[in-house]
């Protein structure tokens, strides 16, 4: 029986594991923010350099600028405690974001091929986005219903640490 009890982890192990993970975690996410922070001028400037002048390719500027970005979130690894979770996470690749702006470039592109004015391509856009929201509008239900009850348990935990504040 001692073996047993040995062998399994202490709750407050487990606490303090949560806990570091919680710290870890933030301290990932304003590392990560500080470096969008910084990416987005240092993009924008990379870019204008390659617009202005030619390197080794076009863009070559830029996309060392995501390359060094690309490098840093693999080192930041933000979500490392649940990493083994990751794997049979799907996502619909129709949904990505660069799935989402390729369509709307391709709806783009064939209006102005078709001489579209102005208003039919606003038009098209429009068409586009709302099938996006159709085909979407199960998960927003889902995705709404949770954050509806995050506000509410939000809301409860401000009651409980009010009524504790408060005293008996």
């Amino acid at each position: 029986m001692d073996t047993i009890l040995r062998d399994e982890p202490k709750p407050t192990d487990a606490r303090w594991r949560f806990f570091r993970d919680v710290m870890v975690f933030e301290f990932k996410m304003l590392i990560g923010n500080l470096r969008d922070f910084a990416l987005m001028p240092v993009s924008v400037a990379a870019a204008i350099i390659d617009l202005i002048s030619r390197g080794d390719r076009e863009g070559s500027l830029f996309y060392r600028v995501l390359r060094w970005g690309a490098h840093s979130e693999q080192v930041l690894d933000a979500y490392s405690p649940i990493r083994h979770e990751l794997h049979d996470l799907n996502v619909n690749p129709n949904y990505t974001v660069d799935a989402v702006v390729a369509r709307l470039e391709n709806v783009l592109a064939r209006e102005i091929e078709k001489g579209g004015t102005a208003a039919t391509i606003k038009a098209a856009l429009d068409r586009t986005i709302d099938q996006l929201h159709r085909e979407t509008s199960q998960h927003r239900e889902r995705a709404q219903t949770v954050v509806v009850k995050a506000i509410e348990g939000g809301k409860r935990l401000g009651e409980l640490v009010a009524k504790n504040k408060e005293g008996p």
